[in-house]
């Protein structure tokens, strides 16, 4: 009996210790698994960071996202605590926006006004004063704004009706042309246009960098870009001027259809299809959006309504400009959200089939840097064929400067050279009137048979038949009473009536300056009607 109880307790404890072995093996296997579980859960999750879109963008944004005034608002908002109330805070910091650094406030969101604090920190203000002078506009409130902002849909309802556009449009190369732009600006412009264009119509945008020497603009903007297959990056091999640039451009471009932005632009909900709807029912059709002002200082952006767009025209100066849409136009559409023809383009922004652009023979590679190109895609859309139109229903803003904040190389005026190049092919015997405000001085302008070939070639109508039938409001200074100079006989007669030129003198009378006989603003008219863009006229 005793053996017997003897073997039952050796039995049991060899149980108990069977089970606590086995509970220990049990334990060992879950911490285990737990662990293997954690591990492969964080490489997972580590995957799904790298692949998601909007966190990888705050993740690379932190590490990639180098202006100034952002580094010293995180460096001054961490000290603070970020303690930033809604004018601006202690000592006037502004904190970015919450999708750049994940916490803060938004600025500038729906297209509002970003006002900097009175009581800004003299580094600040700084770094607000360098912004300026590298740019031309305000970096520092840009670099606060959020490279996603919201903008309001300024489209008429006319524009949204169901079935408004063709089911199949043609897709497009987005060509955007820079030169030491700043980070944010440039970024925000890339981003609004991905944001708010379908997928399916935008095939690419290429970003063309005309020989820009900023750091950001070099591995920094690659690397960025990795992050979005849509965008490709050109860089020029030398400095080549924004009309080479975009002739690069497009000879990287693989859709049908070209659509060119600045680099200093933010597009509109509903932007793109209205643009690629005038050109998928005729490839002829040269469009533009409405373009909105982006405030230089403030970055608020004011839309405009249907009823009140303008239309393009140039003065015999031949510098652009904008007037009302004429009655005679008015009078073809039943609704003001209705593409308008338009004489001219600003130039900057706008769409045009591609095999049209290359019959036309893109832009002359004979012009210099900037100027005149607008008005050249201008006359030979509407002398070859053509048509150029405004839409409505297509919104971009646009960031206009007072000056330009880019270094040109001096002793040459590009703008006269590329005016008179456009003269002499496409204004036939109205170039004389060009030539009268540059006092007939046309200088060395290059060779421009090939161009005139091309226009023979096209079959394109005469400078007149575009001024009869395109522009009919245009002032023809051959039909004034008189013109000339107007003397003052006193004082010897070596005195003119002139009208300063200087931007800061836009709105001073004119006055009495020394005689040049060189045109310019010393041109006057006589007329039986009301003429504008010139700097004097008198009435009957």
């Amino acid at each position: 009996m005793a053996y017997t109880i003897f073997i039952n307790r050796i039995y049991t404890h060899m149980l108990r210790r069977r089970s606590m072995l086995l509970k220990l093996v049990f334990l060992l296997c879950t911490v285990w698994l737990t662990v293997a579980f954690l591990l492969v859960n964080e490489q997972r999750n580590s995957v799904e960071y790298d692949t998601n879109e909007e966190v990888n963008k705050v993740r690379r944004l932190r590490e990639v996202l180098e202006p100034q005034a952002l580094q010293w608002v995180v460096s001054k908002t961490q000290k603070e605590n970020n303690e930033v109330g809604p004018e601006g805070g202690v000592g006037g910091v502004l904190v970015p926006p919450r999708d750049v650094l994940g916490s803060g406030p938004l600025y500038g969101e729906m297209g509002k006004p970003v006002v900097l604090p009175a009581n800004m920190t003299e580094e600040v203000k700084k770094l607000v004063d360098e912004g300026w002078s590298k740019n031309a506009f305000n970096q520092y409130v840009s670099d606060l704004i959020s490279l996603h902002r919201k903008l309001p849909d300024p489209r008429d309802e006319w524009c949204k009706k169901e079935g408004r556009y063709m089911e199949k449009l043609p897709a497009t190369s987005v060509i955007v042309c820079f030169h030491n732009e700043a980070w944010s600006v440039l970024l925000r412009t890339v981003h609004s246009v991905l944001d708010r264009s379908p997928a399916h119509l935008l095939h690419e945008i290429i970003l063309v960098d005309d020989f820009s020497d900023m750091a950001h603009l070099k591995r920094q903007l690659d690397e960025y870009m990795v992050m979005y297959p849509k965008v490709k990056i050109v860089r020029a091999a030398k400095r080549e001027g924004l009309i080479r640039a975009r002739i690069l451009g497009a000879k990287y471009a693989s859709a049908p259809v070209l659509t060119y932005l600045d680099s200093h632009c933010e597009c509109a909900d509903g932007w793109l299809e209205p643009l690629l709807d005038r050109i998928g029912r005729d490839p002829t059709n040269v469009v533009c959006p409405v373009i909105e002002t982006i405030n230089d200082n403030t970055f608020e952006i004011s839309f405009t309504k249907a009823n009140h767009i303008q239309v393009g025209g140039f003065s015999w100066n031949l510098q652009f400009n904008w007037h009302a849409v004429p009655d005679r136009e008015r009078k073809r559409h039943s609704n003001p959200a209705e593409p308008v023809w338009s004489p001219t383009m600003a130039g900057g922004l706008f769409s045009i089939d591609k095999a049209f652009f290359e019959k036309l023979g893109t832009y002359d590679s004979g012009f210099d840097i900037w100027g005149g190109e607008n008005l050249e895609i201008s006359f030979k859309t509407w002398m070859c064929g053509g048509t150029l139109e405004i839409v409505p229903c297509s919104h971009v803003g646009h960031i206009f400067r007072k000056r330009s904040p880019y270094k040109w190389r001096s002793g040459v005026n590009v703008l006269k050279r590329n005016s008179i190049r456009l003269a002499e092919v496409w204004m036939d015997e109205y170039a004389k009137y060009y030539y009268q405000r540059v006092g007939n001085d046309l200088g060395f302008f290059g060779d421009v048979s090939s161009r005139k070939d091309l226009r023979k070639k096209l079959k394109c109508k005469s400078f007149k038949w575009y001024l009869d039938n395109i522009y009919p409001e245009l002032f023809i200074p051959g039909e004034a009473v008189a013109s000339g100079e107007v003397r003052n006989l006193g004082y010897g007669g070596k005195t003119c009536l002139d009208s300063p030129a200087r931007r800061t003198d836009l709105r001073k009378p004119v006055g009495l300056y020394p005689c040049h006989k060189m045109g310019g603003n010393q041109v006057c008219l006589i007329t039986i009607k009301t003429i504008h863009n010139n700097c004097c006229y008198f009435l009957f």
